[in-house]
């Protein structure tokens, strides 16, 4: 079973999140919270697989609970999905790079949401919409110099710096090893040794830190 905890201040929404995941065999809603801080106190309790946090909350807001919830070791396997209404919102950016795995907006059809429940959960993230990228990518161009600077891609092999953009071209594994004939497992190990040489909690943030480097460019499709 793949544990989600909605967190959203409206109960309707969260009523309405909990009847389509529970009509699904492999999900399960373990909690709720009406705001950021709540959301980060019941994901203490019960340790979710899966947060679904709405950006826009009083109080402490789901920008913040998705900082300190990423940040807290003993939820290292947690991983947060934003919901926003807008496609086009600083925020979004600003989430993903403390830590969510991507994000949604709230009127995504309801198969696209348990999708990414799902492809999240496998370690995967939400980045492949070219419109998601090209966010990213306009916020990591104005922050260019961060915490990935040019520098740190020096840790990187030559390989692994080819896998990494196409990462942030949004490819899977199995995409990635098509095109640089290269097998699908050994896709999946040079994106996780760029993820640990870089810090990278998931490809999430890899696709950042590719933008931030300056490795590949907006617009960028591989």
């Amino acid at each position: 079973m793949i544990r989600v905890l909605l967190a959203d201040d409206q109960a309707l929404v969260r009523s309405g999140f909990r009847a389509l995941l529970g009509s699904q065999p492999d999900l399960e809603v373990v909690a709720e919270a009406a705001d950021g801080a709540q959301a980060l106190t019941v994901a203490r309790e019960h340790r979710p697989d899966v947060v679904l946090m709405d950006i826009r909350m009083p109080g402490t807001d789901g920008l913040t609970a998705t900082r300190e919830i990423t940040a807290d070791a003993a939820l290292s396997g947690t991983r947060v999905i934003v919901l926003t209404t807008f496609t086009e919102d600083s925020y979004v950016f600003e989430a993903i790079r403390g830590g969510a795995s991507g994000f949604l907006v709230k009127d995504s059809e309801p198969a696209d949401l348990i999708k990414a429940i799902r492809v999240v959960h496998a370690g995967e993230a939400l980045l492949a919409p070219a419109v998601t990228r090209s966010l990213i990518a306009e916020f990591a161009a104005r922050s260019r110099g961060g915490p990935a600077g040019g520098a740190q891609l020096d840790l990187l092999t030559d390989r692994e710096r080819e896998v990494l953009a196409e990462v942030a071209a949004g490819l899977s594994n199995e995409e990635i090893a098509g095109r640089l004939h290269m097998s699908p497992t050994t896709a999946k190990t040079h994106v996780s040794r760029a993820m640990t040489k870089l810090g990278a909690r998931d490809r999430a943030q890899l696709v950042v830190l590719a933008y931030e480097s300056g490795l590949v460019r907006p617009g960028w499709t591989g």
